[in-house]
């Protein structure tokens, strides 16, 4: 076995970051190097159709090209993408790293306000999008940059002139803008680095000990970093293959693992609670699954025992991590004890951890804090926000907000969200941004959000309003007009209206006696 040696330097002025002292520089080297070593493979399926690596490459040429040739794009602009799941979105994201660009994955499950103000932030030379959420873009907010809509541009067959000039890389140069929602309700554009997403796909490939074998099934959003970097990204890596579904659905999910002996699943705990919903489910085996992955919500213990009855011969590894940190930063081991099954893991070997009390005092075995993360995964920072830039890191450590607990044999356990963050099966939603919404509401006098457990997504959203005329009768009414100005994902399903909310002296809401 392949032995990673670790040195340390300084990135983006942090020093002493662990670092893999043989390592790419770019994800250009991991692009050439696996389209040469795997040219006639199969890199992506979605449906009917499929491209190799081979393949892959040449769409991905003839892209960088037309962005550079027809639409002048340079090293830094921004290009933003509001595009499902397809074949497309990773030739863009080579395509834009060809050429030093800067991809912008957008959440096309926004609402339009929301991408609006994601464009603005990113400021977007190029927007390319599927047709069908065009009308979620305010296009007066965002006429500087040009739209492209895939469907009605044949990308691929430009007759372009212009010799494609590849772009000068350093490893600290930003690959992409990954936008997370803000504690102030504002998303937050991470700005992720070649070298924190390279040194992932290193950590992923070291820990699952995944190689060109891996065929995986992109069920999750692809512009989540999940999506994207745990999955496409360290198949890639790796010379595997991804198969693409749009949306998740058990049948089809069930379906394309017989088809393709998918042997690699990664997803957030929800996904797999739903597979076991279907008679599919039951029906066939699954021995040729050989690792089951999960993360970004909890796992129910009773939830791992029956997977482990449907995929006997599967490893099965939790991972923690954020957008900020380019995804992992604890994983699960191969093996591990049956009672950590709810564990988040232990640092990846590159990865630093402190957890600190409010004294910002390092605590002891057991005792819950707040987990600070520091390693060359962690983001350089935050697009167009020095004030959070200041605040979210401390002495080179980024500070997450998730309240943990550390064990006596080094397990961490994730406990509560510092943020009062809800994570609705994967999806992060930040009870201010809801509250903010819900009292502009001219008939809400006082509102509080809170995250309840529910069976299938984790948690979902509960909200506590004071109204002298709104009632249980106007529900609707309210889920309509939450509806309007944040994405669906994120309104209330539960409402409960009451005379007034538990405060402190200083009148603080005490979501705690809420919950």
């Amino acid at each position: 076995m392949t032995v990673l040696e670790i040195i340390k330097k300084e990135l983006f002025g942090r020093k002493g970051i662990k670092v893999f002292r043989d390592r790419p520089f770019t994800m250009l080297e991991i692009f050439e190097k696996s389209v040469t070593k795997y040219k006639d493979k199969e890199v992506l399926i979605k449906g009917n159709e499929s491209l190799t690596y081979g393949e892959f490459f040449l769409k991905v040429n003839n892209l960088a090209a037309v962005l550079q040739g027809e639409y002048g794009i340079r090293k830094g602009d921004r290009i933003a993408t509001i595009i499902g799941n397809s074949m497309e979105f990773p030739i863009i994201l080579f395509a834009s790293l060809k050429i030093g660009a800067i991809m912008v994955p957008v959440n096309v499950r926004l609402s339009k306000g929301e991408i609006t103000y994601v464009l603005q932030d990113s400021s977007p030379s190029l927007i390319m999008m599927d047709q069908v959420f065009r009308e979620n873009i305010d296009v007066s907010k965002v006429d500087e940059s040009i739209l492209v809509d895939m469907e009605q541009n044949n990308l691929y067959q430009f007759d372009y002139s212009i010799k494609l000039k590849e772009a000068d890389i350093d490893e600290e140069d930003a690959a992409l803008i990954m936008y997370t929602s803000g504690t102030t309700g504002r998303p937050k554009g991470a700005i992720l680095s070649h070298v924190n997403i390279i040194h992932n796909l290193m950590v992923y490939q070291d820990v699952c000990k995944t190689n060109a074998t891996m065929k995986t099934i992109i069920a999750i959003p692809i512009f989540h970093v999940s999506g994207l970097i745990g999955q496409f990204l360290h198949v890639f890596y790796v010379g595997g293959t991804s198969i693409i579904l749009e949306h998740y659905k058990n049948d089809d999910y069930i379906e394309e693992i017989i088809k393709h002996k998918a042997n690699s699943l990664s997803n957030v705990p929800s996904i797999f609670m739903m597979m076991q919903s279907s008679p599919k489910f039951k029906k066939y085996s699954f021995d040729f699954v050989t690792m089951v992955g999960y993360g970004g919500a909890p796992i129910y213990k009773e939830t791992i025992e029956t997977l482990r009855k449907a995929f006997p011969n599967a490893t099965f590894q939790n991972v923690y991590g954020a957008t900020e940190t380019a995804s992992p930063t604890t994983l699960m081991p191969r093996e591990y004890p049956v009672e950590k099954a709810n564990s988040i893991g232990i640092p990846s070997v590159v990865t630093d951890i402190k957890i600190i009390n409010e004294k910002n005092e390092e605590c002891e075995v057991d005792e819950e804090g707040e987990i600070l993360i520091k390693g060359p995964m962690v983001i350089k920072g935050y697009w167009n926000k020095p004030e959070e830039n200041e605040n979210s890191f401390l002495d080179g450590y980024w500070k997450s907000g998730d309240i943990v607990k550390k064990d006596k044999d080094g397990y961490f356990y994730i406990l509560d969200r510092k943020k009062n963050m809800i994570n609705r099966a994967g999806e992060k939603i930040y009870s201010i941004e809801v509250e903010d919404v819900l009292k502009n509401h001219p008939e809400v006098e006082d509102t509080a959000v809170i995250g309840v457990p529910h069976p299938v997504y984790g948690e979902q959203v509960k909200c506590f309003i004071v109204s002298k005329t709104l009632n249980e009768k106007r529900t609707e009414e309210i889920r309509d007009y939450c509806g309007n100005h944040i994405a669906r994902y994120k309104v209330p399903a539960i409402y409960e209206f009451v005379e007034d909310l538990p405060r402190n002296a200083s009148g603080k809401v005490l979501k705690h006696i809420l919950k």
